[in-house]
């Protein structure tokens, strides 16, 4: 019983939460169709916006609908694969292909090395065992620039004499082009066999009209055509007169109606009026009774008595003899004459080539025009294959050199996760804020991008760039994963470099705001306090300016106004000012005011005095802690579930797989600034702000206490501030100590006898 066959080992490693193929030989790429696209990093993704060479792109992509995607990229591995010896030599990249590498063991590959050594004799080294991408590039673009260049399409230009060079012209213009492979417009076989069956078609409907049937058809002979064309200018106006005249005759009350009221012509008089009298032409051809003929010139409508002229010259008198009025009967014998003219016309055919003539139709029919077509087209489709192996040997040297650029960004992020490699669709590098945001990728509708962008969970910044001088722009979304947005802003602006090295003015235009990292995190309450305090006292003073203005405003008003002086007061004994009296209830108010911030004051030293000195630092740092842990445990929860995957989703990827960045990973993808380790920094600093003496003064005293507090292993703190309670201004007969607890008693004589040992 015969073995299954083995099935490709594979191997695996872990990056970005889940696990990737390890792609470590040529056997792993040319084998990628028995690993299960479940496996796959991606399925699918855009040409555009990837640092790939976009031929190479393009030649993977062979629907051409500017998409790669899985089975495309697997029969591209394959194809490579098998067109080489050894395929390792898909790993090593470059662009040299040495013609010993590739497989002649089968036609295709024998047709490669054919075309190679036939592009190195045109280029004067037939003995080079190499040939060079440029090489092939040039040897394919000579081949495709040919006169035959195996496309099937043939162009004026290939044409071996003049009569099939003006063939080949006329079908262009009678039929249309196709382009060959330079781009040229040209001929390929359908549009030949369509042309010179319109020719068969055209001479076969003429023909038709030179038999016994000849007469009928052109009743009126060469003037058969005028005269139809006569009778359809006209046609419908004559009809909607001669239905009127038996409307008429019906019924004679309803000709006034039949006419047109007077009324329907006052606008049209109310105006001036052409010369042709175009705005007459809804109106009757002319005027309305029980069975009246049809005047050909005379009393008729003026905006239509040059079609009746033409009607009268060209199909009445022609058909009809000559006449001045036309009667319904004689309108229906002359319809009559030419319906035979009609049907023939109706079944014209070979329109396509009228224009050329009946003579040159029939030229054409004969069988020497057509073939030598033919054989043009036949000696250069006869160059299929070699313009194949040409093409073909570009397309091996392009894949050798990026297929595995390409998988290593597809079927795993080796690339992305990399330490010193970069994604294919990272666009470059933006300076913003004292850091170098890595993972940046272009965006081409930045509002459509955000909505699915921003389930990624990560901070992002898109951002206009536009390169000075050549006008060049685009725009980018940046993903921050270090630092802190402080100074991250719509309208900051940054310099971007693309993958080329070359720089732009970036300016951000949207920001979708996620936490950046722990750190930020432990802030944030004490930044938010900060800020509310810092808006709340703005607002204040900015009511208290607003008033003082106000007042300001009012006070120039009146002295602008010129106030009326106020009249002295008569002469009498003077009186004294009345002195302003002490309003104690000030010092209740300030008593009352520092008594409870000192109670308060005193609440909070009562309580770190009960705590040992060992315990203090951790007290005040799991206070810090509790305040900090709700937004550090929330910007966790998020920067876990941070992903990639989203990002590149709307960007037209279809991600098979999470692509989690990390906080060890984000923290490569933004570099914050750094010293360098042998920099010197001068210790003083220039124009450095001076700061007043009493928060110093403060921090020191609260210092000094609190050594105080730690060298005292006594309780004296709980003793020195149980009494702070007293309020102030109290008087000292009416002061009473704080009665403490018998605990506090018993403690206090242990003190005592303590101090007396």
């Amino acid at each position: 019983m015969p073995s299954p066959p083995r099935k490709h080992p594979w191997r695996f490693f872990r990056a970005g939460g889940f696990d990737q193929v390890k792609l470590q030989s040529g056997a792993d790429l040319t084998h990628l169709g028995e690993l299960d696209q479940k496996l796959w990093v991606a399925l699918a993704c855009p040409i555009a916006g990837l640092d790939l060479d976009q031929r190479t792109a393009a030649m993977i992509d062979t629907d051409k609908d500017g998409r790669i995607r899985a089975p495309e990229l697997i029969d591209a591995c394959h194809w490579a694969g098998s067109m080489l010896k050894d395929s390792d030599l898909l790993l090593k990249g470059g662009d040299i292909l040495s013609l010993a590498s590739i497989n002649d063991d089968s036609e295709e590959g024998r047709r490669l090395l054919g075309a190679a050594r036939h592009i190195l004799n045109s280029l004067g080294r037939p003995d080079a065992g190499v040939i060079t991408l440029a090489q092939a590039t040039e040897g394919r673009a000579t081949f495709t620039n040919a006169l035959l260049n195996g496309d099937g399409v043939i162009t004026a230009e290939s044409a071996p004499d003049p009569a099939t060079r003006d063939i080949v012209n006329q079908i262009i213009d009678c039929i249309g082009s196709v382009p060959d492979a330079s781009g040229k417009p040209g001929v390929n076989q359908e549009r030949a066999d369509k042309f010179f069956a319109e020719c068969a078609a055209f001479d076969a409907w003429r023909r038709a009209a030179e038999g016994p049937d000849a007469a009928a058809i052109f009743p009126a002979g060469e003037q058969t055509a005028a005269a139809a064309d006569a009778v359809h200018a006209i046609k419908a106006k004559v009809d909607d007169y001669f239905a009127r005249c038996r409307v008429a005759a019906f019924d004679p009350r309803l000709t006034p109606i039949l006419n047109r009221k007077e009324e329907e012509y006052a606008p049209v008089a109310a105006h001036d009026i052409s010369l042709s009298a175009s705005e007459l032409a809804p109106f009757p051809l002319a005027r309305i009774a029980p069975d009246h003929p049809l005047p050909l010139d005379g009393a008729v409508n003026p905006a239509h008595a040059a079609a009746l002229a033409a009607l009268r010259a060209n199909a009445v008198r022609p058909l009809l003899g000559p006449r001045a009025e036309l009667t319904e009967g004689d309108w229906l014998t002359l319809l009559g004459k030419l319906d035979a003219y009609e049907k023939w016309q109706a079944a014209k055919a070979g329109a396509a080539v009228e224009k050329l003539g009946l003579p040159r139709v029939h030229e054409l029919l004969s069988s020497s025009p057509r073939e030598k077509v033919n054989a043009l087209i036949a000696r250069d489709k006869a160059l299929e294959g070699e313009a194949a192996a040409v093409g073909g040997l570009e397309q091996l040297i392009r894949y050798v050199r990026d297929l595995l650029r390409l998988c290593r960004n597809f079927v795993n992020f080796a690339d992305l996760y990399g330490e010193n490699t970069t994604a294919i669709f990272q666009a470059g590098t933006l300076y913003l804020d004292q850091r170098a945001c890595l993972l940046c990728l272009t965006v081409a509708d930045p509002p459509r991008h955000a909505a699915m962008a921003g389930l990624a969970g990560a901070y992002l910044a898109y951002c206009d760039c536009v390169r000075k001088g050549s006008n060049e722009t685009l725009s980018i979304v940046a993903v921050v994963t270090e630092g802190n947005d402080d100074n991250l802003m719509v309208g900051r602006n940054g310099l971007f470099y693309d993958r080329h090295g070359r720089d732009f003015d970036a300016t951000i235009t949207k920001i979708v705001a996620s936490p950046i990292s722990l750190r930020e995190a432990f802030w944030l309450p004490y930044k938010k306090l900060a800020r509310a305090i810092e808006e709340y006292v703005a607002n204040k003073a900015s009511t208290a300016q607003t008033s003082v203005n106000t007042q300001l405003a009012a006070a120039a008003t009146n002295v602008a106004g010129g106030a009326a002086p106020v009249a002295p007061a008569a002469p009498g004994p003077a009186v004294a000012p009345a002195k302003k009296t002490f309003d104690p209830s000030v010092v209740a108010l300030i008593s009352v005011a520092l008594a409870g911030l000192t109670g308060a004051f005193a609440a909070i030293m009562t309580f770190l005095g009960k705590f040992p000195k060992s315990e203090l630092p951790l007290l005040f740092a799991g206070l810090a802690l509790l305040v900090s842990l709700p937004s550090v445990i929330l910007a966790y929860i998020k920067l876990r579930k941070r992903s990639l995957g989203p990002i590149l989703d709307a960007n037209g990827w279809a991600i098979n797989a999470k692509a989690s960045i990390n906080m060890p990973f984000g923290a490569r993808l933004t570099c914050l600034a750094h010293l360098p380790p042998d920099a010197q920094v001068d210790k003083i600093e220039l124009y450095r702000a001076r700061s007043t003496v009493w928060p110093k003064l403060l921090i020191a005293v609260f210092c000094l206490w609190w050594a105080y507090a730690i060298l005292d292993d006594t309780g004296t703190l709980y003793r020195m501030t149980r009494n702070w309670d007293i309020p102030l201004g109290t008087p000292p007969e009416n002061a009473r100590p704080h009665q403490g607890s018998a605990s506090d008693s018993t403690s206090d004589q242990g003190a005592s006898k303590t101090a007396a040992k």
